[in-house]
């Protein structure tokens, strides 16, 4: 990279290695040209108004790259399906969810990426749930001008396995709610599951759960699981008797069906006797009774990663330890808090 002096008249085409300001009293006063703008005929005369007879100009040399180009190979090495890259802005561009899903972002890639000298790339968290247009990622260099081996250095990190950030998309599950308790079952009381369920499955434009009830029994609990399964439904989820209480006997259902049981307990609260089993390749959820009180539960942060195809292990749910803690806050904002962002 050289810097020099040339006459304005003469630098069409050249980039500015600083920002020229403009002060007019009461209407502007800011950079009207920032550094590494490349200078076009229609610059001239402004220039020459502001009184910068002489511009101060890089040349790149051999191997140079402009940030601007840095930063167009830099997201082009990071962004996998589901993202859209925007145009530079100082430098910067963004990824953009083109579609509704789950972020997922390497982590460890990530670490190694931002190790690398000059080069800055930020994300949402890994397993965020996102909107469409949502942006999800921001990468650029520091300088003005970088080597070109600094990005081939990310470039090689990302060409391997996997790409680095993606957007899953959601599937469309049909889910079937089976609402456990001799009190509802009897209609003792009025359930309360069942419009929860609705509401997490319109959240992600589900149809509404096919709803089954069943009294304290293990052997009825895992019969009706069976048959929402036959009826189609390729979730399954089961809230209540989820305690360690003798009378609760969900668990034991589940475990007759013969499904797998990958984990029973989560650190997340609230959510803490949640359960996950799998039958098949079907999600079998156990939900406790705080689903019914609370607007997130540890269901909020596992669902979005079931409904885009994960296969959720018992070291996922280990994982969300770090970050388990509702903050219970009185407007909630999530996902965009730290309640279940702890994973890897």
């Amino acid at each position: 990279m050289k810097m020099y002096q040339l006459e304005t008249e003469n630098s069409v085409g050249r980039l500015l290695c600083h920002d020229i300001t403009k002060i007019e009293k009461g209407v502007f006063k800011g950079a009207l040209f920032k550094k590494g703008h490349r200078i076009r005929s229609e610059d001239v005369e402004t220039l020459l108004k502001l009184g910068k007879n002489h511009i101060y100009i890089l040349e790149l040399e051999k191997g140079d790259l402009h940030e601007d180009e840095a930063g167009r190979r830099l997201a082009s090495a990071l962004a996998g399906p589901g993202l859209e890259i925007s145009d530079p802005s100082e430098g910067r561009l963004n990824l953009v969810a083109s579609h509704a899903g789950l972020l997922k972002v390497d982590a460890q890639r990530l670490f190694k990426i931002n190790s690398v000298p000059d080069v800055v790339i930020a994300t949402l968290h890994n397993n965020s749930p996102v909107e469409a247009g949502e942006k999800v990622t921001g990468a650029k260099v520091i300088p003005l001008v970088v080597s070109e081996t600094t990005v081939q250095q990310v470039e090689e990190i990302c060409s391997t396995g996997e790409p680095l950030i993606q957007i899953l998309p959601y599937r469309q599950f049909k889910i079937g709610g089976l609402i456990t308790g001799r009190e509802v079952f009897e209609g003792r009381i009025r359930d309360g599951f069942a419009p929860v369920l609705a509401e997490k499955a319109a959240r992600y434009n589900l149809d509404d759960p096919l709803i089954r009830f069943c009294t304290d029994d293990a052997e009825l609990i895992a019969a009706s699981i069976v048959k929402l399964i036959a009826s189609g439904c390729d979730m399954i989820i089961i809230t209540g008797g989820m305690s360690v209480d003798p009378d609760d006997v969900t668990p034991t259902g589940i475990k007759i069906t013969g499904a797998e049981i990958i984990k029973y307990g989560a650190p997340a609260l609230p959510g803490a006797m949640f359960l996950l089993a799998y039958k098949g390749s079907i999600p079998v959820l156990g939900l406790p009774a705080c689903a019914m009180y609370y607007q997130n539960t540890v269901l909020d942060i596992i669902f979005p990663r079931l409904l885009s195809g994960q296969k959720v292990s018992s070291g996922d749910i280990a994982a969300l330890g770090h970050g388990g803690l509702c903050r219970q806050c009185e407007t909630c904002v999530f996902p965009n808090c730290s309640f279940g962002k702890g994973g890897f």
